[in-house]
């Protein structure tokens, strides 16, 4: 397990941080010192925006995968610091019916997607596996790909919803920064770092086709160490367990719902991080979502990015029916599917919905 090793790769990075200077950047090595020393001194950012693209058509060629997500549920009992389904909160708690939830379904597929990601918050109650395992039912009637984005599980548990449907798990770590995340989950069972941390390897076992990991920049003023903790996951992920696709994320913290101080990732660095992902991880599918706004995306087509969300909504429901506006982050790019597949096209890349076909 990860787990096993992360107390090394800190050192690692922490060795690496001593003698930073004396490195001298290449282009041509993807190694640990060139990350480290990428993330942290100014670089010639073209040059890599250029070798990114050339790696992503290479292994990815002209298309991007589109999908969206659907809240199904609300409820949350962790006392996380910067979400805002947070038990900290006092927001209205929502779980979708059944019926709510095919309403929802059918609509998302009238739009024109295949991939359906489907969250909820953490709460073993009110969002059991049991009720999980039914919306899953309901969504393969209609989706050839499947992702959940929920709690982490035993690998018996990831079985039976892989079992029943799923082809992917998303979970993000937030930080590997093992003591800075212990402050910012206050209570709950996510405070369990290591648990968190191996759910990816459980779900593998237990017979996923692909998983996606990630941090949440901003939240560690030292985003450095997240993100070459992310990538050296990642490897770990692909030496292992190469029968499995892995993605990664980054989505950028929005500060409006944190209850904590937050370091915002800048532009320039937050397209510095993906192009620096793709020179490390070649084969790596990486995800924009809409937390960002429409520019940097736009802007990240055939740089790097190949998994793009549309027209999400972070309120429980919301494609079929809005039940209100309890979100649990800020949307910045609200564009409806067809506008953002003429850009696509514009750029040359042709838009997928399928990743794994049913048969």
């Amino acid at each position: 397990m990860f787990s096993d090793i992360i107390g090394f790769e800190t050192k690692q990075f922490k060795r690496i941080k001593k003698i930073i200077n004396d490195i001298d950047i290449s282009y041509n090595e993807t190694d640990r010192l060139q990350i480290v020393k990428f993330l942290n001194f100014d670089v010639d950012i073209e040059k890599l925006a250029l070798r990114s693209k050339e790696l992503t058509d290479y292994f990815f060629g002209k298309t991007i995968l589109l999908y969206t997500p659907l809240y199904i549920s609300n409820y949350c009992i962790n006392g996380c610091l910067y979400c805002g389904f947070s038990a900290l909160n006092k927001i209205k708690r929502k779980k979708l019916s059944l019926n709510d939830v095919k309403k929802e379904i059918i609509s998302i597929k009238e739009k024109g997607f295949d991939t359906i990601l489907i969250l909820t918050g953490e709460d073993r109650r009110n969002s059991s596996l049991e009720y999980i395992l039914k919306v899953i039912e309901i969504a393969k009637k209609y989706f050839s790909e499947i992702l959940i984005e929920i709690y982490p599980l035993e690998e018996y548990e990831y079985r039976k919803l892989v079992n029943n449907g799923i082809t992917g798990v998303t979970l993000y770590q937030e930080t590997y920064d093992k003591k800075f995340y212990d402050r910012i989950h206050k209570f709950g069972p996510k405070k369990n770092f290591n648990y968190r941390l191996d759910a990816v390897e459980r779900a593998i076992n237990a017979g996923v086709k692909e998983v996606n990991i990630g941090p949440l920049l901003g939240l560690n003023k030292n985003y450095d160490f997240d993100v070459y903790m992310t990538v050296i996951h990642g490897q770990y992920i692909q030496n292992n367990y190469p029968e499995v696709e892995l993605a990664i994320s980054y989505p950028r913290i929005q500060s409006s719902v944190s209850k904590i101080k937050t370091y915002p990732v800048k532009d320039i660095d937050f397209a510095k991080i993906i192009f620096i992902t793709r020179l490390f991880l070649n084969r790596v599918g990486i995800n924009i979502s809409t937390r960002e706004p429409q520019y940097m995306r736009d802007n990240l087509i055939g740089l790097g990015i190949t998994k793009m969300s549309a027209e999400a909504k972070t309120t429980v429901g919301g494609h079929a029916k809005n039940f209100y506006d309890a979100k649990q982050f800020e949307i910045n790019d609200n564009r409806n599917l067809v506008d953002i597949i003429k850009v696509l096209k514009l750029k040359n890349y042709r838009p997928e919905f399928t990743n794994w076909v049913k048969i």
